[in-house]
C-alpha cells in the first residue's frame, strides 16, 4: 500500500508528531482560554489533583518532564495561588504538591472548557479514533526510548 502525503509534509516521525501536538495544544490552549490557563497548566493542575499530594518527582515522572521544567511550570500556578508546595512529613528534603482551594475552584472552571473541547475533538475525528490515538500515544510515551551508545572499539 502507497503511503500518501501532502506535499512539503515530512516522513519523520518526530517532526509529524510535533506538528500534531502544536495544533492540538493550540486548540485546547484557545478552549481553556476563558479560564485563564494553558492546556499545559491545566494538565498539570489534574495531575496534582489525581496524584493525592504526589511528590515533585512523581509529578515530573508522570509527565516524562525533568524537575527544573516542572518547577518552571509550577512558578505562576503558586504565584495565583492555586498551589501549594510542602515537604512531606516523613522526609523533608522531599517536597510535595497540593492544590488549594482555590486551585480546585480553577480546575472545575476549567474542566468544564476542556470536557467541551475533548467532546468537539472527538465528534470531529471519532471517539474511537480518538481512543486508538490516546493508546498509540500511550504506548510511545511509555517506550523510554533512548539512543545507544556505540561499543568501544577494540
Amino acid at each position: 500500500m502507497t503511503e500518501v502525503r501532502k506535499p512539503g509534509f515530512s516522513s519523520c516521525n518526530n517532526a509529524t508528531l510535533r506538528r500534531a501536538a502544536r495544533s492540538l495544544g493550540r486548540f485546547y490552549d484557545d478552549a481553556l482560554a476563558p479560564s485563564g490557563l494553558k492546556g499545559t497548566q491545566f494538565g498539570l493542575l489534574f495531575q496534582i489533583h489525581v496524584g493525592s499530594e504526589p511528590t515533585m518527582g512523581t509529578i515530573a515522572e508522570a509527565l516524562i518532564i525533568d524537575l527544573s521544567a516542572l518547577g518552571h511550570t509550577l512558578k505562576p500556578l503558586i504565584r495565583d495561588g492555586y498551589v501549594e508546595t510542602f515537604a512531606d512529613k516523613d522526609d523533608r528534603r522531599v517536597k510535595r504538591v497540593r492544590l488549594t482551594p482555590q486551585g480546585e475552584t480553577k480546575l472545575d472552571e476549567a474542566i468544564k472548557l476542556w470536557s467541551v473541547a475533548q467532546q468537539q475533538f472527538e465528534d470531529r475525528v471519532g471517539a474511537e479514533q480518538a481512543a486508538k490515538l490516546r493508546a498509540a500515544l500511550d504506548e510511545v510515551a511509555d517506550l523510554n526510548l533512548e539512543i545507544p551508545t556505540a561499543a568501544p572499539s577494540p
